[in-house]
């Protein structure tokens, strides 16, 4: 039986960590999604800057089925996100607010993740319906401070933030409010990817999921 969307909606936030892949090909995205599963991450997003990411979406999805959330990233206009949702991606991540976005990854069963950056924006995310909003790019207007200034007076926005999130600065972005985390670089470096160190990139999942484990818990580290 397929899922709903408010399912595909509760595992983004029950796995809580969103992994951007950006590659060079259609295989090597493919072959990082596999990496990421075996380190024990049940979600991956494919941006639509890869080279045949439709092809990696379908290619993960067949592949590894309902062990994985497949997503699309970097989805410009309404189409795009079409075409992701029936190669198989189950939610759809923008870097900008756009209502026709929204309203056809939810016409498909998606989860929409439009990108936003003001209380304004967030508001009109939330009233589009979107189930998580990300906040990008997060790092270069503060990082967790004014994730945490959004947060205040939007309790009931499900928030992401996406850009300058790592191991490091996870757990102050957990405190500040961060409902899922969205990490590309700080999870698969450009040299890891180039270099095919994969034990690093799985040590960066671990360490990810540490920390979002440790602040569920209740005992996240103050640095």
């Amino acid at each position: 039986m397929a899922k709903s969307r408010n399912q595909h909606l509760q595992a983004l936030l029950d796995c809580g960590l969103i992994p951007v892949i950006r590659a060079g090909g259609r295989d090597e995205a493919v072959e990082i999604a596999g990496v990421l599963v075996e380190a024990g991450v049940p979600v991956v997003e494919i941006a639509f800057t890869v080279p045949g990411a439709l092809q990696a979406i379908e290619a993960v999805a067949d592949r590894f089925g309902e062990r994985v959330l497949a997503g699309a990233g970097t989805v410009l206009d309404r189409e795009t996100a079409r075409l992701a949702i029936l190669a198989g991606a189950r939610f759809i991540v923008s870097p900008h607010l756009d209502r026709g976005i929204v309203e056809t990854t939810h016409r498909y069963g998606g989860v929409a993740i439009p990108g936003v950056l003001t209380p304004t924006e967030v508001v009109r995310a939330l009233g589009w319906g979107a189930g998580l909003i990300k906040i990008f790019p997060c790092d270069a207007v503060g990082g967790p401070a004014y994730l945490q200034a959004l947060k205040a007076p939007l309790p009931q926005a499900r928030l992401v933030p996406t850009g300058g999130v790592t191991a490091e600065t996870a757990a102050a972005y957990l405190r500040a409010g961060a409902d899922a985390l969205g990490v590309g670089g700080g999870l698969v470096g450009e040299a890891q990817r180039r270099q095919k160190d994969w034990r690093a990139v799985r040590a960066n999942a671990a360490k990810l999921l540490a920390a979002i484990a440790a602040h569920r818990a209740g005992n996240s580290p103050q640095s």
